[in-house]
């Protein structure tokens, strides 16, 4: 199902909390980057539905995901909204390989948004890939895989409108005995020309969205001074 866009071209959450921080919602043709909070695999896999969660929402159009690992889990994907029949996975050897392919999907267009799973990214190629998304209208997310040697991987200069860290927190107690929906920490790292923010939601259900939990667990970022570290 789609989101709400407008004539800004912006993609809302229908989250009054996060659309108000970010002048209505996310921009569809602007470069966002997403990480897990840690190395950890629930931490990645969080931040992969959390960009899954958004592609579903953009448009029935397909989306194209481009990544080195072949660890792209189709029904996983289904779950936070993002069907096998919407989904190009295209396979590639190098960090350099991803990046072209995001690249030429968004110039050539006709997608609902591209992806690509990287590691180290020059700042030169986020620049490119921020100007295809401008010229073309098409979102690009970019979901930045902790390298090896622990650096984080937000800590790189990046052209990005916005970059975000998602993490695992523990579930709420069901009342009965039961999978529960994921909850997450979203911390909006930095965006251009707003502040920082954080939040605790619901991850993303079948149709892509968010959802805040019962009770006041989303706070501002100013109040969190471990977040991640990372630079502009």
């Amino acid at each position: 199902m789609a989101g709400r866009t407008d004539a800004s071209g912006v993609l809302s959450f229908g989250v009054e909390a996060m659309d108000s921080r970010l002048g209505g919602g996310l921009l569809l043709g602007a470069l966002h980057e997403v990480a897990g909070a840690s190395s950890k695999i629930n931490d990645d896999a969080a931040a992969l539905l959390f960009i899954a969660g958004i592609t579903a929402r953009v448009s029935a159009y397909p989306v194209l995901w481009a990544l080195r690992w072949r660890d792209l889990f189709a029904p996983g994907l289904a779950q936070a909204g993002l069907t096998p029949d919407r989904l190009i996975q295209a396979e590639c050897r190098r960090d350099e390989d991803v990046l072209a392919v995001m690249e030429e999907g968004l110039r050539h267009g006709g997608l609902a948004a591209v992806v690509g799973e990287v590691g180290q990214v020059p700042m030169a190629a986020t620049r490119r890939l921020q100007l295809a998304a401008e010229q073309s209208g098409t979102m690009a997310l970019m979901l930045r895989k902790w390298r090896k040697n622990g650096a984080e991987p937000l800590v790189q200069p990046s052209c990005a409108v916005t970059r975000w860290t998602v993490g695992c927190v523990p579930s709420a107690e069901l009342p009965v005995p039961g999978v529960g929906r994921p909850r997450w920490n979203i911390h909006l790292v930095r965006q251009r020309g707003g502040e920082p923010h954080h939040w605790i939601m619901e991850g993303s259900d079948a149709e892509g969205r968010l959802a805040l939990p019962a009770g006041p667990s989303h706070r501002s970022a100013a109040a969190d001074r471990g977040g991640v570290r990372q630079a502009a």
